[in-house]
This record gives structure tokens, sequence and C-alpha cells, in this order.
């Protein structure tokens, strides 16, 4: 299996392990869209125009509308550059989201609409969706990214989550699948898009079947599961990651959130007492259910993380950007109307200018911990990026290419 070559030098010849990651939220993937842009831009002012986001992560995670953007920011193009510069990100929304989601022009009866829809199927067939990442991503699979990418789904027969990875791949070929048919299945949302069906076929001819969902059900912010992907190599004994294991120190993680709303109170318990199926699939305009459980695990790896990088005094290589004070509109996974994918760009561009946050163990709610902005945060980060990209260059042996996966 021969892999493209990586876009980064091995951590080897560095201080630094970094991790960007990018959580599950369908259409509020414009918000990181529009921070990853902002990082790209500090990026290109230190190392040049052609500086993409690959060029500077050992590995990249994401989940759900997160995993698709990691495939547009790590696959290869005809020239073996990144698909996609991240200011691209926001127009690829932009343009996609209404026909991936289209919206009820008929909205006479839209509470029946919902529940009818909710009993006989996904909300959208997921058509539009599959046919444009077929053709954006092509046949490249999971080992020719360029640079270690991880992507969560569930697979519902197996009842267990699968773990798309890049250092996995190379013990187990079976997980190389298209990078097409790892975003579709990681976009799968229960309820709003249909479960993903793919085979792959090994060099003996051996076939593994996928019965996947969205990741979301599993790991809705994949921070943690990038971390320990990393871990596993460094237990294995990579030369690549030479540390030892639980060595957050040397951990660098930007990770992304897609917004939600803390800020009114959407449910409660007198309410939900109530309830049977068809509100916990429907209620309040949106669907409870997987409100519930995509939240839940975000939060608990924002808290782990938290944690564990204030314990090893290390909070400065930790950057969570987040928002959760959204309200109305904004806080749908699939309402693209061109005032709310437009609203969800501003929401990006107004989180750059708030403070850095970090979640209070007690409350949940997301407090300023300094008075350093996101966006002087991401500055600070490129400074640190571009010094590890140019530290690792220097040390590799003269003449050596970037390592192959």
């Amino acid at each position: 299996m021969e892999a493209t070559s990586l876009a980064i030098q091995a951590p080897t010849y560095g201080n630094l392990i970094t991790v960007l990651s990018i959580d599950g939220g369908g259409i509020r993937g414009v918000i990181p869209g529009v921070i990853l842009s902002f990082l790209e831009s500090e990026l290109q002012k230190l190392d040049g125009e052609d500086a993409r986001i690959a060029d500077y992560f050992d590995v990249i995670a994401g989940t759900s509308t997160g995993g698709l953007v990691t495939a547009m920011l790590a696959s290869p193009n005809e020239k073996n550059r990144p698909l996609y510069a991240a200011k691209d990100i926001k127009d690829f929304y932009l343009n996609n989201c209404p026909k991936i989601f289209p919206q009820n022009s008929f909205p006479l009866f839209p509470q029946t609409t919902k529940i009818i829809k909710a009993l006989s199927g996904p909300k959208y067939n997921g058509k539009y969706l599959h046919s444009l990442v077929k053709e954006k991503l092509g046949n490249t699979r999971l080992h020719q990214t360029l640079t270690n990418v991880v992507i969560t789904t569930f697979d519902i027969k197996r009842l267990q989550p699968t773990i798309f990875s890049s250092f996995e791949v190379k013990k187990n070929p079976s997980l190389d699948a298209l990078v097409s048919d790892i975003c579709i299945a990681t976009s799968a949302a229960p309820t709003y898009l249909p479960a993903h069906y793919f085979e792959t076929k090994d060099a003996d001819g051996k076939v593994r079947e996928f019965n996947l969902i969205d990741g979301g059900v599993a790991a809705n912010n994949p921070a943690l599961v990038a971390i320990g992907e990393v871990t596993k190599e460094v237990i294995r004994g990579s030369p690549d990651f030479p540390i030892k294991p639980m060595d957050y120190g040397r951990f660098l993680v930007i990770s992304l959130g897609t917004g939600y709303s803390k800020a009114e109170e959407k449910y409660d318990a007198h309410k939900a007492a109530k309830w049977g199926i068809l509100s916990w699939l429907t209620s309040g305009g949106s669907t409870p259910i997987v409100d519930v459980f995509t939240q839940a695990s975000a939060d608990m790896v924002d808290v782990h993380n938290s944690v564990v990088f204030q314990a090893l005094h290390s909070e400065k290589s930790y950057l969570r950007i987040q928002d959760d004070a959204l309200s109305g509109d904004v806080t749908s996974v699939d309402k693209a109307t061109k005032k709310n994918l437009d609203d969800l760009v501003k929401v990006g561009e107004g989180l750059l200018k708030k403070q850095v946050s970090r979640v209070n163990l007690d409350t949940g709610l997301f407090e300023p911990t300094s008075e350093e902005s996101n966006e002087e945060a991401l500055k600070r980060f490129a400074k640190l990026l571009s010094e590890e990209k140019r530290l690792r260059e220097t040390r590799t042996p003269h003449g050596h290419a970037a390592k192959s996966k």
C-alpha cells in the first residue's frame, strides 16, 4: 500500500505534536470554516501564500461536518496539494448546503410534515451530498491523505465506533476506504440523513462490510480520539512520536466547536417527562435526542482536556474555540436558508473577537480565562506552528523528503 508523502515532517524532528480537531454540527460547520480561514491566513503571512493547514498539523480529526472539513483540508489534488484552501470552506457550505438540506417550500403544516418525515424515513435523502462528495474526493483513499486524519463513525451492525485513522490503517488495511465513503458515513446523522453501507477489500481479497452512521453518536468532539490515536502510536514505539505515553505537555491542540445554545433553555424535565418517541424525534423545531447525545459527548471531551492540560500547566497549548450562546435559527443543523448561512458566517467572525474561554466544570458554561481574544490566540498559535514547522525542516537530515505514512 503506497502512501502519498506527508505535507509535514514527522514530530521526530520537532518539539511538539500538533492536533486540529473539528466538531460535528451540520450547516454550523460554517463556523469552524471561518476560524480556519483566519488561521490559514495568519500562517500565510508567516510562510507565504502557498501555506495550507495540512502543512502544520500532525493529525486533523473530524466528526460529521467536521469530518467533511477534515477531508477537504487533507485530501490531495492533482498537484498533491490540499484539495481546498481554508478560505474556500465557507463558500463550499454557502453554495452547497441549500441543496444538501433543501427547505420545505410549502410549510402549511410544518409540525405534521416533520412527524410524517420522522416516521417514514430520514429527513433528507442524501443524494446531492453523496454525489458531491464522490465528485470532489474521487478515488482518494484513507492512506493517501496529505497528513494523518482521524474521522469517527459508528457501526450500527456491530454497535461500536469505527474510527478511520491514518495511523490504524497501516496495520489494518480493511480500514483503507474511499475518503468519500468515510465522509458520507460520518455525516449520516440519525433522522437527518440515511445510514451508509460500503465494503472494502484487502490485498488477499477479504471483504469487510461497514454499516455506518454519524460519528457524533460516539464523539461529536473528536479531539480526545485524535490524542488517543497518537498515544497508541507512542505505545507501539513509533519513531515518529518519540514521547512518553500521556505526555500531554508535548501536545499543541486546537479544538473547534460548531456552536450551540446554553443561553436559552430548549427543553425541561416537566415537558420531557411526557414525551414519547415522536417528541424525542421532533420537538421545539429540532431533534432533542440528537441534540442531547451530540452535545453531551462534545462537552465531556472538552471537560477532560481542560482538566488534563490545566493539571500539566499546559493551558496555553490547548485552545478550544466554541460559542455556547447561540439562539434562534443559527442553532439548527439544517436550516440552510441564505439568511441563516450568512448569519452563521457572522457568528464565526464574532467568535474570533470573543475572549478565549474555558468550560466551567461546575456550570458547563464557557467563561473567559484571559484578556486574549480567540483571534489573538490563533495568531499566537500560528507563530508556534510556523516555528515548529521550520524547526523540523532544519533538523531533518539533508535531502530527506517528507516522511511517508
